[in-house]
């Protein structure tokens, strides 16, 4: 089973790291996605369907005898009380959504370190149970991430790579091409500025020594942002992935019958 201390060292290492996306709340999912081989699994607190007792349902449903996944969170703000709680529960890393500044991150970071390095509240809860206890090491195993994904982050984003103890970025696509001018999340119109803006994004990460990571709707996209110099990526979602398959098979069934 991977633990959130391999996981962590990995991604500050900028080794390439692969997760899937979940907005269901549905722990028996997060059980059988776990065994797939996917490095991460990340539960979206902040669009997905989760009540704190689902997030620390899935997280544990997540550490399943065989996982190779460990639990990531993004929290519902860049708050001390979502970020704390995600931690709590277990999670071993968390993504910090609509990150503007480098005082932004700054927050986000002090949410996740205890004093005197930060201000998370000593809790762990269920944490302690495989990541930490003590604060020392509780540093160590888990990790913070700074999305990238307004105006303001793009513009800011070499000062926000450097911030003492952040481990990485993560870019939301869909908001960062709105940002840019999208009439919609993937509006093509776009795609060129869109593109120049991830290679901004990269080489600041890059050149601070963090963790660039980035969101995507399937495999073959993940594989491409990789290749390009991302060092870890998500594959998105399950409730789309859901929708896609049952569709196929639909189309599939009506075919074989002539309907």
């Amino acid at each position: 089973m991977t633990t959130a201390a391999h996981f962590t060292a990995a991604l500050r290492d900028r080794q390439r790291l692969i997760g899937y996306w979940s907005l269901l709340d549905s722990p028996v999912a997060a059980e059988r996605l776990a065994r797939l081989g996917y490095d991460y699994l990340a539960f979206d607190a902040q669009h997905g369907l989760f009540g704190y007792q689902g997030l620390l349902n899935n997280l544990i449903a997540t550490d399943t005898r065989g996982s190779t996944a460990v639990g990531v969170v993004r929290v519902e703000a860049n708050d001390p009380t979502y970020i704390g709680r995600a931690l709590d529960a277990g999670a071993a890393a968390v993504i910090v959504p609509l990150v503007d500044t480098a005082q932004d991150a700054a927050d986000a970071v002090a949410a996740v370190r205890y004093p005197p390095h930060g201000r998370r509240s000593y809790g762990p809860m269920r944490a302690q149970l495989r990541i930490g206890p003590d604060p020392a090491d509780t540093h160590e195993q888990t990790a913070v991430l700074a999305m990238i994904e307004t105006a303001d982050g793009l513009a800011n984003v070499a000062e926000i790579c450097t911030v003492p103890g952040l481990d990485g970025i993560y870019v939301g696509p869909s908001d960062l091409r709105l940002a840019l001018g999208g009439r919609t999340s993937k509006d093509p119109d776009v795609a060129e500025e869109f593109e120049r803006a991830l290679t901004r994004v990269r080489v600041a990460a890059e050149a601070a020594g963090i963790a660039a990571g980035i969101h995507n709707g399937d495999g073959a996209s993940a594989a491409r942002r990789l290749a390009e110099g991302f060092t870890f990526a998500s594959v998105a979602a399950d409730v789309v992935h859901l929708q896609q398959v049952a569709t196929a098979h639909l189309d599939d069934a009506r075919k074989g019958c002539g309907a």
